[in-house]
């Protein structure tokens, strides 16, 4: 997915959820700080969103603009409408650093996007393989600093043993990247 098509969704969502506000969560969410992130890194043709102020829209968008619905069937990526429970896996405090995706092509609409760190660290939680493939991409780039990245670690809401299984996982990472 490129960010001409998350704000394609964006707008979408939007309309169908008569709400203003859409929050972005999952990788396409690093198009908002990273517009020319490399398409080969963002394997994901979804972007899972929720209204902010109507989340109970999000079943909605996700029947309208969902995996296989005519939106999906004609652009080739689409909506995943997901609820604010989807947010658990993120550090305490996520919400107060969303950053905004808007335009002129936007209507209106804005993209609240998981800021990066955040993203990654999130990323680290859920440990599915597509997840450490994309962190790999991230730190390559080298779009994170390691220690605001250690410093979101503690922030997850995951017991002590999970944290420093995630820390060690940053280290060697970050080795392998040669960073």
């Amino acid at each position: 997915m490129n960010r001409s098509q998350l704000e394609h969704i964006i707008r979408a969502a939007g309309s169908i959820a008569d709400d203003k506000d859409i929050i972005v969560l999952g990788s396409t969410s690093i198009l908002a700080q990273f517009p020319s992130f490399p398409e080969p890194l963002l394997f994901s043709v979804e972007a899972d969103v929720f209204p902010k102020n109507r989340p109970e829209m999000s079943d909605v968008i996700d029947g309208s603009i969902g995996e296989l619905s005519p939106f999906h069937q004609a652009f080739g990526y689409y909506a995943h409408g997901v609820s604010s429970e989807t947010t658990n896996n993120l550090p305490e405090g996520w919400d107060s650093r969303l950053v905004p995706l808007s335009g002129p092509n936007m209507e209106g609409v804005t993209g609240w996007c998981i800021e990066v760190h955040d993203l990654v660290a999130g990323k680290y939680a859920s440990g599915r393989e597509k997840d450490l493939l994309f962190i790999a991409g991230v730190i390559a780039a080298e779009l994170v600093d390691r220690d605001v990245l250690m410093s979101r670690v503690d922030a997850l809401r995951v017991d002590e043993s999970t944290k420093e299984r995630i820390r060690m996982r940053i280290v060697r990472d970050f080795n392998e990247a040669g960073r």
